[in-house]
C-alpha cells in the first residue's frame, strides 16, 4: 500500500510515478510529484519506481499574471 495524497492506493511491484497518477485521474499538465519527500522530476515519471509504503505527494501547479 502507498499515501497519495494522504489516500491509500493498493502498491502494485514496478508501479511507477506515471502509473500512480494515472490510477489516481491525475491528468493535469503542470503537476509535481516528490515520493518520500524527494523531488521528482517529470522527465523521471515513466521510469521512477514507487517502492510500497512509499509517501507520495502530487500537486497541481498553478501559474496566471
Amino acid at each position: 500500500m502507498i499515501t497519495v495524497n494522504s489516500k491509500e492506493l493498493p502498491w502494485l511491484p514496478g508501479m511507477t510515478v506515471a502509473d500512480v497518477l494515472k490510477a489516481m485521474n491525475y491528468s493535469y499538465a503542470l503537476i509535481a510529484v516528490s515520493v518520500n519527500d524527494q523531488f521528482i522530476a517529470r522527465d523521471d515519471y515513466d521510469t521512477f519506481v514507487v517502492e510500497d509504503e512509499a509517501d507520495v505527494k502530487a500537486l497541481h501547479i498553478c501559474h496566471g499574471g
